[in-house]
């Protein structure tokens, strides 16, 4: 006798009899409708692209013309999980009080990143109208100036230029070769929307993109300009690595024998600003907001969530700390938070009201202890996180004449962090390595300039974040 699939949400109270074997998972075993037409591109498949924008894209009230052509950075290991389960996977949302797990259907395929000609094939197709991006911030090479030969090797802009299959080895120029190749056919217009926690993330891969172009192609760079609109987004919700007991339990939850689940809190949130070029999903019937001025919720998330997640993960990891709700139950760290917060909430702009709801939803969804956010997967790329995270604030306490402590205070626990790790995991590590090493009054500023030149010459910062981070274990 053939199982009947379970339905396609499940909640702790649907688990199945420890006798019942799971099944495999797809499609037809789920019940679950057939692939969807690929409409869209997402470039950086991994667990928060998952949790997120194909979150929204499945639950949207048209989602079922809409499916996902998804392209992990390199690795083949996930892409080849996901094409064996038809695309599709689990999501557990992980509450304090239980689990609610949702079969995710919106992915319909999955390649791996280095299958460049697949890349140019679904970005030329003209029924893809929009393309996503998570590839962290240090994917966008924001840091360049505007000439194109800072943001990405040439052999990357030979390999666009002449049209060649070889792998390109930046965001920039993978997403520029995939605009070359819907130009070359005449496949329309394109919305390119990137996810990522960087300050005005749309304008910031618009600049550089079309500035790689102006050295590849001008006729290319003035196609992108009346063709592709560059939309700027905030993105959250927090999304831990799974692990293999995770993945027993999705397997718990549904019946079904998942190898690619991913763990995600209840809390999501999506915020948008620009125009799109062509036609998208309708994300608003999934809870995402469009407004004029993404700015505040920008800073709102980098500053508050963001922000507290630096320090906690570098404070709680010199006191020997695991996780972030580790972290916010020890009071030294749950005080350090609360001071940081009380510096960095003048400088958001949004009411008073609002922002003392959202810090107590943050210590909420902090303290669930079961999300296993591990401080070390936020620990990485500091160089890359705390110049947006902690630095306006910086600079606006020496301004305002306040006590900028609970500011260097991240400082001095990220120096210290590099000082006492085992493997600096950073896009400028070997960098850090270099500058945190030696007396530690001599590698504060060379390690704070890895930063920013001008942030050691603010004065008094130096010898207090020396001071602090003496003082850490």
């Amino acid at each position: 006798m053939t199982a009947e699939p379970p339905p396609r949400a499940f909640g702790s109270a649907t688990a199945l009899p420890d006798a019942t074997l799971p099944l495999s998972l797809t499609r037809a075993s789920a019940g679950v409708d057939p692939a969807r037409p690929v409409r869209l591109a997402h470039l950086g498949l991994g667990n928060f692209f998952r949790a997120h924008q194909a979150w929204y894209t499945d639950r949207a009230s048209d989602g079922a013309d809409w499916g996902y052509a998804a392209f992990s950075g390199r690795s083949a290991r996930l892409p080849d999980v996901l094409t064996a389960q038809d695309g599709l996977y689990t999501l557990v949302e992980r509450a304090a009080t239980g689990d609610q797990a949702t079969l995710i259907g919106s992915v319909t395929a999955a390649y791996p990143g280095f299958d460049r000609a697949r890349w140019l094939e679904v970005l030329a197709d003209p029924r893809v109208t929009v393309l996503t991006l998570t590839v962290t911030e240090a994917g966008y090479h924001a840091d360049v100036d505007e000439s194109p030969a800072d943001v990405v090797p040439a052999a990357d802009a030979a390999t666009v230029r002449a049209d060649r299959s070889g792998r390109v080895r930046t965001v920039p120029a993978r997403v520029l070769a995939g605009l070359a190749a819907r130009r070359s056919v005449g496949a329309g217009p394109l919305t390119v929307v990137p996810c990522d926690n960087l300050p005005d993330n749309g304008g910031v891969l618009q600049r550089v993109v079309t500035s790689l172009a102006g050295a590849v192609d001008p006729g290319l760079a003035e196609w992108i300009g009346k063709n592709v609109a560059f939309v700027t987004t905030m993105v959250d919700r927090i999304t831990p690595a799974t692990t293999e007991a995770d993945s027993a339990d999705a397997t718990t939850l549904t019946g079904f024998a998942d190898h690619a689940p991913v763990i995600t809190e209840p809390f999501t949130e999506w915020v948008l600003a620009g125009e799109f070029a062509a036609a998208r999903p309708d994300w608003e019937s999934a809870g995402a907001r469009f407004v004029a001025d993404i700015e505040p919720y920008e800073q709102r998330k980098l500053r508050l969530l963001n922000g507290g997640h630096s320090l906690l993960a570098y404070l709680g990891g010199a006191l020997g700390l695991r996780t972030v709700a580790d972290a916010v139950a020890d009071l030294a760290c749950r005080t350090a938070l609360e001071a940081w917060w009380d510096l960095a909430t003048p400088t958001v702009g949004l009411p008073w009201s609002e922002l003392a709801d959202y810090r107590a939803a943050l210590l909420h969804r902090f303290a669930n202890p079961r999300i296993e956010h591990r401080l070390t997967q936020i620990a990485v790329d500091g160089s890359q996180k705390l110049p947006v995270r902690v630095l306006p604030v910086l600079r606006r306490a020496h301004q305002e004449g306040d006590s900028a402590d609970p500011a260097l205070l991240v400082l001095a626990a990220w120096v210290a962090y590099l000082r006492t790790v085992d493997e600096i995991r950073d896009v400028r590590a070997t960098e850090l390595r270099d500058a945190s090493y030696g007396d530690l009054a001599d590698a504060v500023p060379r390690v704070l300039a890895v930063l920013d030149p001008e942030v050691p010459a603010l004065p008094g910062v130096v010898p207090r974040v020396a001071e602090l981070a003496a003082q850490l274990p």
